[in-house]
């Protein structure tokens, strides 16, 4: 656990190594690779938050462990949501964003987020989210 001494920053920081962790162990990437599985959380919940309608992306983003919260809204623009895209589109604007060899290829890398993403939102968000999104992308989320 990181110290920053003050506790509740300390448990935001915790929350999201943790989750890292969890895609990390499920790509089966070592925990020197934390950058990666930050790259790859980060690129993945852009484009999600974008291709969602604003009231969507509202509530999942609400669910984010805190720190988790920030990078999400990073640099959201909610009066250019959401963005029509297909898987196709998606995982080709996922790649452009992470910037490391992929093992396997991005749709592998988006479904390891995803699935590990799932954990930490409720079942009900999850369902929303899914039904608010094309069946191509659906299909894709656990």
């Amino acid at each position: 656990m990181v110290a920053t001494g003050f506790s509740s920053f300390d448990t935001m920081v915790d929350k999201a190594n943790r989750l890292l962790k969890e895609i990390e162990e499920a790509y089966g990437w070592p925990k020197e690779r934390r950058k990666q599985s930050y790259a790859a959380l980060r690129a993945v919940l852009h484009h999600l938050r974008d291709r969602l309608p604003v009231d969507e992306a509202v509530q999942f983003g609400a669910q984010l462990p805190t720190l988790l919260r920030g990078v999400y809204y990073d640099g959201w623009r909610p009066a250019h949501t959401p963005v029509k895209m297909n898987s196709e589109e998606f995982f080709r604007r996922v790649r452009a964003d992470f910037p490391y060899a992929i093992e396997g290829d991005t749709e592998q890398l988006v479904r390891t987020v995803l699935q590990t993403l799932e954990h930490h939102v409720s079942e009900g968000e999850w369902n929303d989210l899914k039904a608010r999104l094309p069946s191509s992308l659906a299909s894709v989320m656990p």
